[in-house]
């Protein structure tokens, strides 16, 4: 008797494991798509996997369901390791209902997640699924916002990764958005409110489900993306390198890596990739690289808003958050697009102890009417908020220009830089001197028998009077003006001085951010 139950324990976990349809796992492969468990298995580290309810099924009648009640209801719930680490992981099996969620779907999800908060471990949802199963009303949306409520309460304490692969529609589209950060492949990856058919019933558009909302559409268009990969090979390997440079909750320090590379390694090439004249663009990413350890770093939304680079990497083999000005994107402005992207970047890492270094070569805020009507004041504001809120070790450093408000936002120590540095070719003022050599001298000028003399004469005053590189220093607004060669290991050196920094802040239930 014994042995007959045990045959029956190993049968009923076979079939949950197999699913009840082999032609469902073929219909998945001819799509270029892998079962819900292969893309477990190359997240998670080899025989890690401890999987939670996989006999769990649903108990809604009507519809037919009654007659179809197959094993995990359509999502594979569990935790494993990442290098060692634990990891806790949902993935939808779109063989089963077209991993249409359920109630008991939805339960099994939100067990899950209860249990990563509890555990202090990151949660990884692997998204492949149609939507609320509709032969369950609203017993399926009811699931949706338990799911978006707990996704709020992880908010900061948790990382929380969403990988596409799959159709995403209607409300469920709301649950990667509450992460922080959405990975998408290409091909197979879509997400919108509504699909093509209902665009094109209210609006008259023809559009297809890639156009609408594909993996280069949210990475590059709407910023719903923060990563994009071609395979999803590719994707899941990136997400566990991901993991590896965060935290497991908001308790803990990211794992300090010393790998090779000398804190003292001279940086030559940093005098040849920014030219000394302002008007010329460079890539801000060729620094980076030659800051940060062994040239490596992961770069956030890089298609998008690209003339402000976000990114992850390691000084010293500590883990920093990097924020800089892009040059060679709309000459390193701050936009609307810009700000927003920095500004969640800069709460997530202050949210999970990371460090933040500022890269600053910035001629202001983009002028022009479609900013101003949209809202750049209140938008560009969040930059500024993001920044005055964190308290993780902050240093700036001024590498070109750094001109008005813009200057203020990108992290000076006017708002709290812990550390705030400049190269020698800081030009650190109001505006630049060409401007405002216009304004402040406009009637001397206009009344010189050659203004253009004039102007070039008063162009060089107000230059050597107020934008020099010592300027600033002069006046304590920025602590050293530094070789550009020893950025890196100044920046090292700073960040070990700062990993014990200890802020008291006055109790207050949350802020009000800017909207």
């Amino acid at each position: 008797m014994a042995t007959d139950r045990f045959e029956e324990l190993l049968r009923v976990k076979e079939e949950a494991r197999r699913g009840p349809d082999p032609k469902a796992t073929e219909r998945q492969h001819a799509k270029g798509k892998l079962t819900a468990r292969e893309r477990i298995g190359l997240l998670l580290d080899k025989g890690s996997f401890t999987e939670v309810e996989p006999l769990r099924r649903h108990r809604a009648v009507g519809f037919g369901l009654e007659a179809k009640r197959p094993y995990t209801d359509g999502v594979v719930t569990g935790w494993g390791t990442v290098e060692g680490r634990t990891v806790f992981v949902y993935a939808h099996d779109f063989r089963i209902f077209g991993g249409a969620l359920g109630e008991a779907h939805a339960q099994k999800i939100h067990k899950l997640m209860d249990m990563a908060i509890s555990a202090g471990a990151p949660l990884v949802s692997l998204n492949d699924g149609a939507g609320a199963r509709i032969q369950e009303g609203v017993s399926a949306l009811a699931g949706y916002g338990g799911i978006f409520r707990r996704n709020t309460r992880a908010s900061g304490v948790i990382p929380q990764i969403s990988v596409m692969l799959g159709p995403c529609a209607g409300g469920a589209a709301y649950s990667p958005a509450l992460t922080d950060f959405v990975f998408a492949v290409r091909d197979i990856s879509q997400m919108f409110i509504t699909g093509p058919d209902v665009v094109q019933a209210v609006t008259g558009e023809r559009i297809t489900q890639n156009e609408l909302g594909g993996a280069d559409v949210h990475g590059g268009v709407s910023g719903v993306a923060h990563f994009v990969y071609d395979d999803e090979e590719s994707c899941l390997a990136e997400v566990r390198y991901l993991l590896s440079l965060l935290p497991s909750n908001n308790r803990e320090l990211p794992q300090r890596l010393r790998g090779d590379d000398p804190v003292d390694r001279p940086g030559d090439a940093l005098l040849d990739l920014v030219p000394a004249d302002g008007n010329r663009s460079y890539d801000i990413r060729a620094v980076i690289e030659e800051i940060v350890d062994d040239g490596e770093f992961m770069e956030v939304h890089a298609s998008w808003a690209p003339n402000i680079v976000c990114a992850l990497a390691r000084l010293d083999g500590h883990v920093v958050g990097v924020v800089a000005n892009q040059p060679l994107s709309m000459a390193g402005v701050l936009d609307i697009r810009a700000s927003e992207k920095g500004a969640r970047f800069v709460q997530f890492c202050d949210s999970f102890n990371i460090p933040l270094v500022t890269l600053v070569d910035v001629p202001g805020f983009l002028p022009g009417v479609d900013q101003e009507h949209d809202g750049i004041i209140r938008r560009g504001a969040k930059l500024l908020y993001a920044y005055c809120n964190a308290t993780v070790p902050r240093i700036s450093v001024v590498l070109r220009k750094a001109y008005g408000g813009a200057y203020i936002v990108m992290d000076s120590r006017s708002i709290g830089a812990d550390v705030a540095l400049a190269w020698p070719t800081n030009e650190i003022a109001v505006m630049g001197a060409e401007g405002a050599a216009n304004v402040v001298f406009r009637r001397e000028i206009a009344a010189a028998p050659d203004p253009d003399a004039m102007r070039a004469t008063k162009i060089e005053e107000y230059r050597r009077e107020l934008v020099h590189p010592y300027y600033a220093a002069e006046r304590g607004l920025i602590d050293d003006v530094i070789d550009p060669r020893e950025t890196r290991s100044v920046l090292c050196r700073t960040m070990s001085m700062l990993v014990t920094k200890d802020v008291d802040l006055p109790h207050r239930k949350h802020g009000n951010p800017p909207q």
